[in-house]
């Protein structure tokens, strides 16, 4: 679990010794009240997070569209302020369980190691925006409380803000393994 900035760089730094890349890392926490980014050379905290940014923006469930709408506009904010550290070509990870989540239900298979890419991601916001129009909920087995709503609104809106075309999802534990053979994943 990544409670502060030293457990993200402690993370960045154990994913990005045991991976081979040739290219940039791009570590995202999205946290219940701040969204983290690691690179190599910064660690930047944003005031964005599930619960956060669910209290303040979504008061129904399904948020309605102008709460919607408005949660962008406040993300969007946040998140372009992401631009310059994450650069082109970086690799985007990530071992937060909200964000295994979304990947599950937007059809990625369960297994330690996923891949998120940025199509079927929007697919699954875009079936929360059709839910937030009144498709009947029962049609769906999306979840609509607050905090899904805005782990996947912060999601959304740094793959497509930054660039990103996909995530890659990556458990805590093995992580924190270091002694556990490198699964080479992450390449495009």
């Amino acid at each position: 679990m990544i409670d502060t900035e030293e457990d993200i760089r402690r993370c960045y730094s154990v994913l990005r010794s045991r991976l081979s890349l040739d290219k940039p890392l791009t570590l995202l926490h999205i946290g219940a009240d701040r969204t983290v980014i690691a690179t190599a050379s910064n660690v930047l905290v944003l005031p964005i997070g599930t619960e956060k940014t669910g209290m303040e923006s979504f008061h129904h469930a399904p948020p309605t569209p102008a709460e919607i709408e408005n949660a962008i506009n406040v993300v969007e904010d946040e998140v372009t302020r992401a631009h310059k550290m994450t650069g082109t070509g970086s690799l985007l990870c990530t071992t937060d369980d909200s964000i295994r989540e979304i990947a599950h239900l937007a059809g990625v298979p369960d297994q330690p190691e996923m891949r998120l890419n940025r199509d079927a991601m929007e697919s699954l916001f875009t079936r929360l925006a059709a839910l937030s129009t009144g498709r009947p909920a029962a049609k769906d087995n999306l979840r609509v409380d607050s905090s899904f709503s805005a782990a996947l609104l912060i999601l959304r809106e740094f793959m497509f803000h930054l660039g990103f075309t996909f995530i890659n999802i990556t458990s805590c534990d093995k992580i924190t393994q270091q002694n556990e053979p490198s699964q080479n994943l992450y390449h495009p």
